[in-house]
C-alpha cells in the first residue's frame, strides 16, 4: 500500500481511518453543513478551525452519529456508519468529548470513568483499562471518590479525556478542549493530546477556535466557514501562516 509521511512522521495510509464524504446536515429546516468532506488517518492529529456558528460542532455530531445525515456518507475503519447509532459508533472505536458539560459533575471521578466504558460489550478488562488511564492522569488516581464537579476547569478537562480513553478509542473527537481553562493548562492539555496520538497510534480530530493551540500539535488542519470546507493544509503550512482572519 502506498503511503506518504505527515508532519510528525505519521504515515498517512491511502485508506484513512475516518472518511466523511459530501456531508450535508442541519436542524429542522436550517441547513448547517453543505457538501463537507474530510479524512483522518491512523495516528494523525487533525484540527478543524472556524468561527462561531461555522458548523464545527454539528460536523462532530454527524461523525459520531448523534445527528442524521441529509446527504453524504461517514466511513470509519472501512465500514459505513451512516445508518449506525452513537452506541455502535463507540463500539466501532470512536469517542466524542463535547465542549459543554464534558463530565458528569454530580458523580464521583470513579463513577465518571466507569461510565466511559458503559457502551462496551466486553468489560472483562475494565480494571486494566482503569489502571492505564490513571497512569496517564495520576491526579485522578487519589481522587476517585471525589465529586467531579468540585474539580478545577483544567482537572475537569483531564477527566473528560480520561473518560474517553476508557473505551480505548481508535479516534477521539474533541470539541473545544481549551474552553474554560487557563492558557498554561491549555498548553499542558494539548501536549497530552499530542502524546496520546504519538505514543498510542491513536487518531484525534479536534474542533477549536484556539488556532495556536491546535496548529502547534496538528498534522493537518481544515477550516470550516459557513458550513463549507474552505481550506486544507498540513500542520507545517498552518504554523507558517500569519493571517487567518480572511478564512474565518
Amino acid at each position: 500500500m502506498t503511503t506518504q509521511t505527515g508532519d510528525s512522521g505519521v504515515h498517512l495510509e491511502t485508506e484513512p481511518l475516518l472518511a466523511a464524504s459530501h456531508v450535508t446536515a442541519g436542524y429542522g429546516k436550517t441547513q448547517v453543513l453543505s457538501d463537507v468532506s474530510l479524512q483522518v488517518h491512523p495516528g494523525e492529529v487533525v484540527g478543524i478551525l472556524g468561527h462561531n456558528g461555522a458548523g464545527k460542532t454539528t460536523l462532530l455530531k454527524c461523525l459520531f452519529r448523534l445527528l442524521p445525515l441529509r446527504e453524504g456518507e461517514v466511513v470509519f475503519g472501512g465500514q459505513s456508519l451512516s445508518r449506525r447509532s452513537s452506541v455502535e459508533t463507540v463500539r466501532a472505536g470512536m469517542s466524542f468529548t463535547p465542549s459543554e458539560k464534558p463530565i458528569f459533575r454530580d458523580l464521583t471521578v470513579g463513577q465518571n470513568l466507569e461510565l466511559g466504558a458503559h457502551a462496551l460489550r466486553d468489560r472483562s478488562d475494565f480494571r486494566e483499562r482503569l489502571d492505564e488511564v490513571l497512569e496517564i492522569f495520576p491526579v485522578l488516581a487519589d481522587r476517585q471518590q471525589d465529586i467531579a464537579g468540585k474539580f478545577s476547569g483544567g482537572q475537569q478537562r483531564q477527566l473528560s479525556l480520561a473518560i474517553a480513553l476508557m473505551a480505548r478509542p481508535r479516534l477521539m473527537l474533541l470539541d473545544e478542549p481549551s474552553l474554560g481553562i487557563s492558557p498554561a493548562v491549555v498548553s499542558k492539555t494539548f501536549s497530552t493530546i499530542r502524546d496520546l496520538a504519538r505514543g498510542r497510534g491513536m487518531s484525534v480530530l479536534i474542533v477549536e477556535q484556539n488556532v495556536p493551540a491546535v496548529t502547534a500539535i496538528a498534522d493537518r488542519v481544515y477550516v470550516l466557514r459557513n458550513g463549507s470546507m474552505v481550506l486544507e493544509e498540513t500542520g507545517e503550512q498552518a504554523r507558517e501562516r500569519e493571517v487567518w482572519w480572511d478564512l474565518f
